[in-house]
């Protein structure tokens, strides 16, 4: 059985395989005028991924990143897409979150797309604010509902969150005691009201939030815990459960956000972290990464127990055999300036 890592980039998608899960071979390149946020690998086999560019909408591969086509070409549907999630209730079923804010859902597989207008009924998404001049305010991460598939949720990056309980045709603001910056959401799928998110920190830094990076909620959002505040990191991106062990939650945090770390020597100072107690406590791992570098992908191998990946803003990437204790590289000659997401299947 052969391993398969898709990696997004700035310049497109990258296929590694390996038939070992020791030595690794870039064996495709695709998309590479466009930068690739976020890859989503189908349920019906690990062939078929789809790929979010940001400014040409939703492609698909269903040849292992062989070749890639765009389902909806020349119909309406996504542009600048920040995230692709695949609802696991039915895998013909897709979400794309786009900057600016803006959500499309396709029932087919990408082939034609409906927009989700409803979103802008909350009067306060008209008013998100975005301190970068090359980004606008987007949808940053969807997540659906392990046991119900018309319950959303949605990150509106420095616009905090928004839930639907009936598939995109209502939302309302969850915005209570959390940091505005939300980057990740996760929701645990032993119990769904139980979720996670990853934020930029960017209430901690202004003094108007009560935690840093990450946040727990109990009641499916309607109110939330800081966690991991025995760190003083305030910013994060990745927040990974465990497959085999959802009690298990691994995720990294760094010292204010991207735009500081390339102006010091020390980077980003991050540090990756775990709890094996579904976020109640935490505690730092991950001896073999350098804390000037950030992963901003974490990937736990749904088939063998311990097995990591991590993927760092600068491109580098590295894998653990011991649950994230200790990180070895992964030297196969990837040569990317900044690597966005990476996802694993199993052939």
């Amino acid at each position: 059985m052969d391993s398969v890592l898709y990696i997004g980039t700035e310049k497109g998608v990258v296929t590694a395989r390996s038939s070992d899960d020791r030595s690794w071979e870039i064996v495709e390149r695709g998309l590479e005028s466009w930068a690739v946020p976020e890859l989503a690998v189908s349920p019906d086999g690990p062939n078929k991924v789809f790929a979010g560019t940001r400014g040409d909408g939703v492609w698909v591969s269903e040849d292992f990143g062989k070749s890639w086509k765009k389902p909806c070409y020349g119909k309406r549907g996504p542009g600048k897409v920040r995230c692709v999630t695949i609802d696991p209730h039915d895998s013909r079923r897709i979400y794309a979150g786009c900057e600016p804010i803006d959500l499309f859902v396709s029932e087919d597989e990408g082939k034609s797309w409906d927009r989700l207008d409803a979103i802008w009924d909350i009067p306060f998404v008209a008013t998100i604010p975005y301190p970068v001049a090359t980004v606008e305010p987007h949808l940053r991460d969807l997540a659906v509902d392990p046991s119900d598939p018309d319950i959303l949720y949605a990150a509106l990056q420095v616009g905090y969150m928004v839930k639907s309980t009936d598939r995109g045709k209502s939302w309302k603001l969850l915005d209570d005691n959390i940091d505005c910056d939300v980057h990740t959401i996760v929701i645990d799928p032993s119990d769904p009201r139980h979720l996670f998110i990853a934020t930029g920190g960017n209430g901690a830094r202004n003094g108007d939030a009560p935690g840093r990076a990450l946040y727990i909620s109990e009641d499916a959002g309607d109110s939330w815990t800081p966690a991991a505040m025995n760190f003083s990191n305030e910013y994060s991106v990745p927040i990974t459960l465990d497959p085999l062990d959802p009690k298990r939650v691994y995720s990294a945090v760094a010292n204010g956000a991207p735009g500081g770390w390339r102006r010091r020597a020390s980077g980003a100072e991050s540090t990756m972290i775990r709890s094996d107690d579904g976020g109640a406590n935490w505690k730092g791992i991950a001896a073999g990464i350098a804390s000037e570098d950030f992963p901003e992908a974490i990937v736990a191998d749904g088939e063998i127990a311990g097995r990591l990946y991590a993927g760092c803003r600068n491109g580098k990437m590295y894998t653990s055999d011991d649950g994230g204790d200790n990180f070895g590289a992964m030297d196969f000659g990837l040569e990317v300036s900044n690597l966005r997401c990476v996802v694993l299947a199993h052939a």
